[in-house]
């Protein structure tokens, strides 16, 4: 694999990191790995070694923000 070619992203195993990145992209909005890990304490779902499923993380933040709707 040549060192210029793109590199792939999983999007059911993303590092906080990347996961921050692509969410930043899509979203409009800034977001950062420490507004991820806020979001891990608070009960986000991540895999077993500790990376992110968007879908998964998507469906936890429309299960939140649902809940903080009825308040």
């Amino acid at each position: 694999m040549a060192d210029d070619a793109p590199k792939t992203m999983n999007p059911t195993a993303l590092p906080a990191a990347d996961a921050a990145q692509v969410l930043t992209k899509i979203g409009g909005r800034l977001v950062t790995e420490t507004m991820l890990r806020a979001d891990i304490d608070a009960g986000a779902p991540t895999n077993a070694d500790g990376t992110f499923n968007l879908v998964y993380y998507a469906a936890w933040l429309v299960k939140e923000m649902s809940g903080r709707a009825g308040s």
